[in-house]
């Protein structure tokens, strides 16, 4: 396990959003399945859910072209978003534990803010169904804003360098594989949040995580406790 470094109040928190603060990845990996059998590619859940989590559903569609040799429709990841949001709008919520966090770090005065593979229009009707906007509407940072998604380290520099924080003072919560490896890439200590069964422990571990399971756990691994 890589050795902890204690928090500073300079320091600043990068959550991922989707499996990290609110809980949808069952749900869009199930719903992105389906898509996917009905397009010709007879994917499980269980492969789509390994091999597309954490990334923006533009990366997906460059993907599945690939794979299926044929392009699909200019606006097809759009399309998608755009049906996901109208679920999640009134089905999501909160990833256990995560908001009595999120409130302990705003108490303390240390700095936050959310980086995600999905759109600014997605992460509010997430995390408005949550509950957690009004405490994250300010600092949110999606893929659309930069170059390259994950597992580029784009993302995660951007949202730093606007906060006005160094790589190297951050620390980012991911849940996927191609989060970890953007936040490591970026120079950032990565912790990994592995409290859904279905999340790769082993590749958060792989790609340079602390995994933690538990969102009670994270005072201490930000010692804060």
């Amino acid at each position: 396990m890589p050795m902890l470094r204690p928090m500073k109040k300079s320091s600043l928190v990068i959550f991922d959003c989707d499996g990290v603060l609110v809980d949808t990845e069952q749900a869009a990996n199930k719903s992105l399945t389906e898509r996917l059998n009905l397009l010709g590619w007879d994917i499980s859940y269980e492969a789509c859910r390994r091999r597309f989590v954490g990334k923006s559903l533009k990366s997906v569609q460059a993907e599945v072209e690939v794979e299926l040799g044929r392009n699909l429709a200019a606006d097809w990841d759009v399309t998608i978003e755009r049906e996901e949001i109208e679920v999640f709008r009134h089905t999501t919520e909160a990833i256990v534990g995560v908001e009595a966090q999120v409130m302990r770090l705003r108490d303390l005065g240390i700095p936050y803010c959310v980086a995600s593979s999905g759109r600014i229009e997605k992460m509010h009707a997430t995390l408005g169904s949550a509950g957690l906007l009004p405490v994250l509407k300010d600092v949110l940072f999606s893929a659309t804003m930069v170059k390259n998604g994950k597992p580029a380290p784009d993302l995660f520099l951007h949202a730093a360098s606007a906060m006005g924080y160094a790589p190297e003072t951050c620390i980012v919560i991911e849940d996927s594989r191609p989060g970890v490896e953007a936040g490591v890439a970026a120079g950032m200590r990565v912790l990994g949040y592995a409290g859904d069964p279905l999340t790769d422990r082993a590749a958060l571990e792989t790609a340079g995580a602390t995994v933690f399971e538990n969102m009670r756990h994270l005072p201490k691994l930000l010692d804060l406790s």
